[in-house]
């Protein structure tokens, strides 16, 4: 069968051949440019704890070794300090900052060991042609040539190719928010802190803005926004400058500490959502699908957890045939989490943003404001927790067996230690993206004896026929504990780490059940059944 077409060669285009590659899918990806990208230390990423782990998954590389996991984070407003959190060296909670090009460097290095995955450089879209059997596309360049695919995949970033060839539309609000960034070298006060700092003291050049944030970096060095009012007043180097020095000395009790700035840029925040993500053959993803990033929330993050959506629903079609259940709920669980995150910032922003009035009066106003801005930068609450599918057409209908955990159905998992199939080890995490349910029993007491010894006990015998009984491949793992789930219960959780169910003990019918209906059989089923009935 001919490979998935992904035009676009940035972190969520790679990230999208490498997982399915992982799912013995072969893919090409269309890269506009020569294959290399220039190194700017001003354009970063903020890593959540399962993007991350999905990155390093996939390029087995330890980001956090060159990133920066913030040991804390502080809010401040003039000179008070509204909230300070602190994250234990190991705490998986803490967000991981990166230099974007790190990122795309470690991916394009995985994808040069991929003998799954081909890239094609200098070659720039310009047509697509579909047909029931496949996809057909055109490139121009040095090496313009016709392309055969069985699906194509558009992660060409906010100006997608792909989006227009199809006729998309994609409205939304233009320059929501605009940064002035900077990344320097210098010694703060706070080291491997995040701050956030509202209505600084101290008087500032050029534009008045009401907000900076220092993030931090490797090796002593930090990136630093200035939040800019509306408008398109100009930035100029000398603006910029005079704004790094008053900003440090305001932070460094009066007098401008040494530095060496490395790069600086204006980042405009735009919010953007596309009608569809799906045309036949045609997906979206990342950039050309949506644009979001105000109030801390980070755009490459929802843009890697497209890939990740839709590389294991992918895989099944190009492995069995289309499966159009499978393939059409990604728009709709994907969309309606961009949806989600897009209405809580629209709703949150006037009341940030807006200057004056009683809002400034009203005692424990501040610290609320605090708390909206800590969620949207560390990845909690409705600005910026990752989104549960609990609405996905996926999701199995009410079972009998199904008991409460604390992880709720369609939410992300928790990475606890499980024990897998070959008696080693691992982490939860370790086992997800290979198209494979994962079927998680716990049964404390099993982490201190051979698995050859309880395998054959208790439950074990008929939970594990049961899974060999499910109509998708499934792989079979022991939990001594997961938050909020009593002894011998049963978890099913996608190839993307989603909850889908917790059962109160081994019911094979309500397992065949979930199973059924993730991968989109049942509601498959049910369509033909009501198109039988006309």
């Amino acid at each position: 069968m001919d490979p998935v077409i992904i035009v676009g060669a940035g972190p969520v285009g790679l990230t999208l051949a490498l997982a399915l590659a992982r799912q013995e899918v072969p893919s090409v990806v269309l890269d506009e440019g020569p294959g290399k990208d220039e190194p700017r230390p001003a354009r970063t990423v903020v890593l959540r704890e399962d993007t991350a782990a999905l990155l390093e998954r996939l390029t087995g590389v330890a980001l956090g070794d060159h990133g920066v996991r913030w040991a804390g984070w502080r809010s401040l407003r003039r000179r008070q300090v509204l909230s300070e959190i602190t994250f234990d060296e190991a705490d998986p909670a803490a967000p991981l900052h990166i230099a974007q090009h790190v990122v795309t460097a470690a991916l394009r290095a995985a994808v040069a060991d991929e003998p799954l995955v081909r890239i094609a450089v200098d070659s720039r879209l310009d047509s697509i042609e579909q047909e029931r059997s496949g996809i057909t596309a055109h490139t121009r360049g040095p090496h313009g040539t016709w392309w055969r695919g069985s699906y194509l995949v558009g992660c060409d970033g906010p100006r997608s190719t792909v989006r227009k060839l199809q006729d998309i539309r994609f409205p939304g609000r233009t320059a929501v928010e605009r940064h002035a960034v900077a990344a320097l070298r210098v010694e703060l006060p706070w080291e491997g802190r995040a701050l956030l700092h509202r209505m600084p003291p101290w008087r500032q050049s050029g534009p008045s803005a009401g907000e900076v944030t220092a993030r931090p970096l490797p090796d002593g060095a930090w990136r630093l926004d200035w939040l800019l009012p509306p408008g398109k007043d100009l930035v100029t180097p000398e603006i910029l400058v005079s704004r790094i020095r008053e900003t440090l000395a305001g932070w460094t009790d009066g007098s401008t500490p040494p530095y060496e700035l490395l790069d600086t840029g204006v980042h405009t925040v735009h919010h953007r959502l596309a009608r569809r993500w799906r045309v036949g053959r045609v997906f979206l993803a990342g950039d050309a699908a949506h644009l979001l990033g105000a109030l801390g929330t980070q755009g490459l993050d929802e843009g890697l957890r497209d890939a990740d959506n839709l590389a294991w629903k992918l895989a099944p079609a190009w492995h069995h045939g289309p499966h159009e259940v499978l393939l059409d709920s990604y728009q709709a669980e994907r969309r309606l989490a961009i949806t989600a995150r897009l209405r809580a910032a629209d709703q949150v922003l006037p009341v940030l943003r807006g200057a004056g009035g009683l809002r400034q009066m009203v005692p424990g106003t501040a610290r609320g404001h605090d708390a909206l801005l800590t969620d949207g930068h560390l990845g909690r609450g409705p600005l910026g927790a990752p989104v549960t599918y609990a609405d996905s057409p996926l999701a199995p209908r009410q079972l009998d067996g199904e008991i409460p955990l604390g992880t709720p159905p369609g939410a992300p998992v928790a990475d606890v230690r499980v024990t897998a199939e070959d008696g080693s080890f691992v982490r939860l995490r370790d086992r997800l993206g290979r198209g494979v349910l994962l079927v998680v029993l716990i049964a404390p007491g099993t982490g201190v004896w051979d698995r050859k010894h309880w395998m054959s006990a208790g439950v074990m015998p008929r939970l594990a026929a049961s899974v060999t009984a499910l109509p998708y491949r499934a792989e079979l793992l022991v939990a001594e504990s997961y938050p909020g789930a009593p002894a011998h219960s049963v978890l099913l959780v996608r190839p993307d780490g989603h909850l889908v169910t917790a059962l109160s003990g081994v019911r094979p019918a309500d397992l065949y059940a979930a199973a059924e209906a993730t991968m989109g059989g049942a509601a498959q089923q049910e369509a033909r059944a009501v198109s039988g009935a006309r």
